[in-house]
Parts: structure tokens; C-alpha cells; sequence
């Protein structure tokens, strides 16, 4: 075999190979009744808000508010995802809802 058919199909092996091994290891560890310790628990409440920090906080890196517009759709796009999340609990509705209103407004308003 070459190494240009063998190449890819071990990159999709290992690939393959990862994601059964994410998706069966909790089940393996925690399935069957046990008892989930402390330490996961305890991860699972905390690095959700974490991540979404640490995203938004990536996002408007590069955001200046020196220079016209000003940050002005990021700020707006951010407060509009607050608000849904606030209101509805929705992660789909509150990411596709900043997103389609910060794609308007720098789209049509702050062109």
C-alpha cells in the first residue's frame, strides 16, 4: 500500500478510536448504578460556565472600541445572547439569536 491511501486511513483509525473511547469510557467508569464521584461532579457544574467564558472572552479580543463602530454589534450581539439565555434557558436559541442580530447589524446598520 502507498503512503498516500495509508496516511489517511490511519488518521481516520485514530480519529475513529478517540471518539468511541470518549463515548464508552463514562459508561464504562460510571454505568451500571455507580456512583459518580465529587471531583466529576463537581467539573460537570463548573466547566460549562468556564468554557463559556473563556469563548466570549476569545471572541472580542479583538473588538476595538477606539475605532468606529466602536464594538458597538459585539456589545449589542453579547446583551442580546444574555437576554435570551435569561429568558428562555436556550443555548440553540441564544447563540443562533446573537448571532443572525450581530450578522444584521454589521451587515446593514454598521456597514
Amino acid at each position: 500500500m502507498s503512503t498516500e491511501f495509508l496516511t489517511p486511513l490511519l488518521v481516520i483509525l485514530v480519529v475513529a478510536a478517540c471518539t468511541f473511547l470518549t463515548r464508552f469510557l463514562p459508561f464504562a467508569l460510571f454505568g451500571g448504578g455507580k456512583e459518580v464521584p465529587a471531583l466529576v461532579k463537581t467539573l460537570g457544574d463548573l466547566l460549562p460556565p468556564a468554557v463559556i467564558a473563556i469563548l466570549v472572552v476569545y471572541c472580542l479580543k479583538g473588538v476595538s472600541v477606539m475605532v468606529a463602530p466602536h464594538g458597538f454589534p459585539e456589545f449589542i450581539a453579547v446583551a442580546i445572547v444574555a437576554l435570551l439565555h435569561i429568558w428562555k434557558r436556550n443555548n440553540l436559541l441564544s447563540i443562533g439569536g446573537g448571532t443572525l442580530v450581530y450578522m444584521v447589524l454589521i451587515q446593514m446598520v454598521f456597514v
